[in-house]
């Protein structure tokens, strides 16, 4: 497939908001791939034979942004955040249904089969950094969101400067300081949820 222009699924993602349904149909292989993408960086993280858990959180996100009708999107860095915030949701979303079917309780919006998908340590893990980042979002959500779109997002250092529209070098302080802070919070039995977001330094862009 030929390398796809920024500036196309911008253009088509501004259409479709426009109710050209037709921008729709151009647009839905190109935001499948950046959907698959942003997945295939953010399971990195897992093990090496998670093909299903990568395609099953693309399904999920594709199936919950082209229902969105409510969203109005500004481009395609807006698609960057509003996917991200989407994959955190469906992670975490597993996450705990992981831990409810642990303890026995009833699971009706996340099937069984995905959320075996999440190993119950994984799922204590993303459950204690999202109550963290929550926490940090009321003290500062701007780092908040750069946690967000570079840990849920899988973005690089630009793309997620692009999304919030600061310098890269903002980010990569902001990334600094939100893990410290992170470390601090979580509890030290979960750590290993925080200590899944590298250092600034080296990270990979």
């Amino acid at each position: 497939m030929p390398a796809v222009s920024p500036n196309e699924v911008t253009q088509l993602l501004l259409a479709w908001s426009k109710g050209d349904e037709s921008a729709l149909e151009r647009l839905t292989p190109l935001v499948y791939d950046e959907l698959r993408r942003l997945a295939k960086r953010q399971m990195r993280r897992e093990r090496t034979n998670h093909t299903l858990q990568t395609s099953a959180l693309v399904h999920e996100a594709y199936l919950r942004l082209v229902h969105a009708r409510n969203i109005q999107w500004q481009g395609r860095a807006h698609f960057f955040a509003v996917s991200a915030r989407v994959m955190r949701r469906i992670l975490v979303e597993f996450a705990r249904t992981r831990q409810r079917l642990k303890r026995g309780g009833s699971a009706l919006r996340v099937s069984l089969g995905k959320a075996a998908g999440v190993s119950e340590e994984r799922a204590a893990d993303l459950v204690a950094l999202d109550d963290a980042l929550d926490a940090l979002a009321v003290r500062d959500p701007r780092k908040a969101r750069v946690v967000e779109l570079r840990f849920f997002g899988g973005l690089s250092v630009e793309e997620t400067a692009e999304v919030l529209k600061v310098s890269p070098e903002t980010v990569m302080r902001d990334w600094r300081l939100a893990r410290s802070w992170l470390l601090r919070e979580i509890a030290p039995g979960r750590r290993s949820a925080a200590h899944g977001i590298p250092p600034a330094k080296g990270v990979a862009r």
